[in-house]
């Protein structure tokens, strides 16, 4: 006997349930967003306690208590140039309960740490950049230079004699140095350091004759007079040193990097609660106090769209990619 052919009125009912099933699976999953959030909110740094991201989090912390209504909970991760942290959101629960705040060191990472158990594209949803802060050139007063031109003209003088100091090898200040001096066809040494401070503290002593370094810890030395500042990569001339010029000034207008603070998510998040958590750090970062506490750090708030801010990553990944392999640059 041939096997009966359900009636039509069956498959209509089965069609009906499969519906309702999926209509009330896609209810539960609205509802749970829109209860977003009910519990406490972890935002992992990738970075150690008291170090610029860290300060930048902590600046945030209390606006986004306020907003989401709920703790702000932050996890310092350090360790790897971040991609500890990188690797632990990534694996995490995509219900937005999980943010990474790093730096930008990201794209570069890939390059430097074989055998990552993440995919920085497909694990991490990125959200915004959340704080840009302008570079500075800086260079022992003892040199004989007073612009970005005479240093680079200084250091061609003599191959190799001169070295400039990093926060270490692969650090964001190491490649865009590097390249600086693919530009001008300077030559000068690289001396790496294990953070800024230490890299400033050699600077002032003059045991290295530059450094191209954020200009949180290049405006207080520069202002005391145990550094010059030859040049700031901003877009316009910094308050602080209203006498530095920009780089475009000083002949170099494609030479604009920044060092950056940014906001991921694991992928899956939910395109609603990715456009929430944008939505609450847009809100937190034009606060006064917020506002207030960038300044003295000589960072600006710089919010960018989840799209965009994967277009720039893109775009420095495939750079620093290129700079990276053509240099042996390793960590």
């Amino acid at each position: 006997m041939p096997k009966s052919i359900p009636s039509v009125r069956t498959r209509r009912a089965a069609c009906l349930l499969v519906a309702g099933s999926l209509l009330s699976a896609h209810a539960a999953v609205g509802a749970k967003e829109e209860a977003w959030p009910a519990k406490p909110i972890r935002v992992v740094v990738a970075f150690a306690p008291g170090g610029l991201t860290d300060i930048i989090a902590r600046a945030f912390q209390p606006r986004l208590a306020e907003i989401f209504g709920q703790p702000v909970i932050i996890e310092n991760r350090p360790a790897a140039g971040g991609t500890v942290a990188e690797g632990a959101v990534a694996r995490a629960e995509p219900d937005g309960y999980t943010l990474l705040m790093t730096a930008d060191g990201v794209p570069a990472n890939p390059h430097l740490y074989k055998g990552l158990s993440y995919d920085m594209f497909r694990d991490l949803q990125p959200v915004s950049q959340l704080v840009r802060i302008p570079l500075v050139m800086l260079v022992n007063p003892s040199l004989p230079v007073k612009s970005v031109k005479e240093l680079v003209s200084f250091a061609a003088a003599a191959p190799g004699k001169y070295s400039y100091a990093s926060p270490g090898a692969g650090t964001s200040n190491h490649l865009f140095f590097e390249v600086f001096k693919d530009m001008t066809r300077m030559d000068m040494v690289h001396a790496p350091y294990k953070g800024g401070s230490p890299a400033m503290t050699d600077l002032v002593g003059g045991h290295v004759q530059a450094l191209l370094i954020s200009a949180t810890l290049a405006v207080p030395q520069a202002l005391g007079g145990k550094v010059r500042a030859l040049a700031v990569t901003s877009d316009k001339r910094m308050d602080a040193l209203p006498d530095v010029p920009t780089f475009a000034e000083a002949g170099y207008p494609t030479f604009n990097p920044h060092q950056w603070t940014g906001l991921f998510v694991p992928a899956g998040t939910p395109p609603a609660l990715v456009a929430r958590i944008h939505q609450a750090f847009a809100k937190a970062a034009e606060a006064p106090d917020v506002r207030a506490r960038l300044k003295e750090l000589s960072a600006d708030p710089y919010m960018t769209t989840p799209e965009e801010f994967k277009k720039n990553l893109r775009k420095d990944y495939d750079m620093l990619g290129a700079l990276i392999e053509s240099k042996g640059i390793t960590r």
